[in-house]
């Protein structure tokens, strides 16, 4: 069973549908019983940061997420804002801390030299940088996704991004440590690639577990 984490923000349904699709049973909660009991789970997320820790910490599932994948090692992935929300803090819309599962921040894309539009929206090519079960049966040209954003993660351990991604700068878009992977772009949005990164997901057993 995997949990989709239901805080109130984020394309829950979305991504439901996809992991039926890959036959796999799921449930969007909030109940800590019901997450206890699950063995993978998914934080989806669109929105503003500060709104969603607001969320997050209302719910009571700051506590719940970290006793699930820090303590327990529960698989866990990400996102979206779902990977932002690992940093330590948000520049968006002011200061904002965040979980800090990660030495990271979140920052908004400033472009002067280039004429690129804000939010990035769109299909993008990534380039992975180590070879992570996530990235399993996925061809060299079957690294293009589907992104959505304004704002990006810069983490501050190199030994923790995944993948990487142009637009106008480079980016950090996967980031992974342990248990814990997490995407800026939407898998359940980039077809069936998307659809390989969910599959190998929800068959991701790390050591750690």
């Amino acid at each position: 069973m995997i949990a989709i984490i239901d805080y109130g923000m984020g394309n829950v349904k979305s991504i439901f549908n996809a992991l039926g699709y890959l036959g796999q049973e799921a449930v969007i909660t909030a109940d800590p019983k019901v997450i206890d009991g699950v063995s993978h789970l998914i934080l989806p997320g669109v929105g503003a940061f500060g709104d969603a820790m607001m969320n997050l910490k209302k719910r009571g599932l700051v506590e719940i997420l970290n006793q699930q994948v820090l303590e327990k090692g529960k698989p866990f992935l990400g996102i979206c804002l779902g990977l932002q929300l690992l940093a330590k803090r948000s520049q968006e819309h002011g200061y904002h801390e965040g979980l800090g599962w990660f030495d990271a921040e979140v920052i908004k894309f400033k472009f002067e030299e280039v004429n690129l539009k804000i939010p990035h929206i769109g299909w993008d090519d990534i380039t992975p940088l180590v070879d992570h079960p996530i990235f399993a049966n996925l061809k060299e040209n079957e690294f293009t996704f589907y992104f959505v954003h304004s704002h990006y993660i810069v983490c501050h351990q190199p030994q923790n991004v995944a993948a990487t991604c142009d637009y106008g700068i480079t980016f950090h878009a996967v980031i992974f440590k342990d248990n814990v992977i997490a995407t800026q772009f939407h898998p359940e949005k980039s077809q069936d690639n998307g659809i390989q990164i969910l599959d190998n997901f929800v068959n991701w057993r790390p050591k750690r577990c």
